[in-house]
């Protein structure tokens, strides 16, 4: 490894390309798996019986451009998460090196936690949002029939004009910054966790794939492994992200479950739902972050920033 300064703008301009792609490629997954961990069982009845039934009265409803609801926002705003993510992660693994270039498992870990962490003053206040947003229209659907089976004509309900620029000025016009970082410390509880798991894991898949000589695997390799690493990571932190989704959303349908905090939040999912709840969105969560993370790091690691900047490319 090359002992060079490393090139942040050459790796935020990375982040940031890396992010948009992969979110425009796994956008409407990511709104099933918010609508299944949202939805609660009134009198014995769900809107959504599985992932494709979510996704099939999604599309019917709401058509095309409703599995995009809250891309606008995510895709504004995952360019700094994405780039801040991992930037950062490379930049804590670039200064925790020995003077050997060794790093320890315990210092990608903490390298992984440092990103997490960065990455929150974005992650929080994009994911309240993209909630708040793709959430909608199981709410309009509950509300439209709140005692009765879940019928078309209730899933049709006229849709009410939301935008993101309008929830996040209420929000800080009413509540100030604690408003816009709702769920922030579930937030933390969920990312710091995953990228400890998640960097360390795809560092060492993605070491496997290295062919003698060569400073970084092919390109194929780097997408694997990144979608394994998401797969495991996700799938970990599962319970939180559920925690953190049901805190985050702003609106909720007539008696549905409201939360103060993250333990009582937890306290109410397993006692009215049982341990299972946790797990709500597992697969469609995985769907969303194996690809996510996979396509983030194959264009990650093109290298796109060190060519904009005619630079040589960079691995860590």
């Amino acid at each position: 490894m090359a002992d060079k300064e490393i090139s942040l703008p050459a790796k935020l301009i990375n982040g940031a390309v890396a992010g948009v792609v992969g979110v425009s490629c796994v956008f409407p997954i990511d709104l099933v798996k918010t609508r299944l961990q949202n939805q609660e069982s009134k009198d014995g009845q769900k809107m959504y019986k599985n992932m494709r039934d979510c996704f099939v009265k999604t599309f019917r409803k709401e058509g095309f451009r409703g599995m995009y609801k809250g891309a606008g926002v995510n895709l504004v705003l995952i360019t700094p998460e994405k780039a801040i993510k991992l930037t950062a992660n490379d930049y804590f693994r670039f200064y925790l090196r020995s003077d050997k270039g060794h790093l320890p498992l315990y210092r990608e870990m903490l390298a992984g936690g440092g990103a997490g962490l960065c990455q929150m003053i974005v992650t929080s206040p994009m994911e309240m949002l993209k909630i708040t947003l793709q959430d909608a229209g199981r709410i309009r659907g509950l509300s439209a029939a709140p005692s009765r089976a879940f019928s078309a004509v209730a899933m049709a309900a006229t849709p009410q004009r939301m935008s993101a620029l309008r929830i996040a000025y209420d929000l800080f016009r009413t509540k100030g910054l604690s408003g816009v970082y709702r769920g922030a410390g579930a937030t933390l509880l969920r990312d710091i966790p995953f990228s400890m798991i998640y960097f360390p894991l795809f560092a060492h898949l993605n070491h496997l794939g290295k062919s003698e000589g060569s400073p970084t695997s092919p390109f194929y390799w780097s997408f694997s492994s990144g979608c394994l690493a998401g797969c495991i990571s996700s799938v970990m932190v599962n319970p939180m992200d559920v925690v953190k989704t049901r805190i985050q959303v702003l609106k909720r349908a007539q008696g549905e479950q409201t939360y103060n905090g993250v333990v009582d939040c937890a306290r109410k999912i397993w006692v009215a739902e049982g341990p299972s709840a946790f797990m709500k969105g597992a697969w469609c969560r995985v769907l969303v972050i194996a690809p996510l993370f996979g396509i983030a790091q194959m264009v990650y690691y093109f290298g796109v920033g060190e060519y904009v900047l005619g630079i040589e490319r960079q691995y860590y």
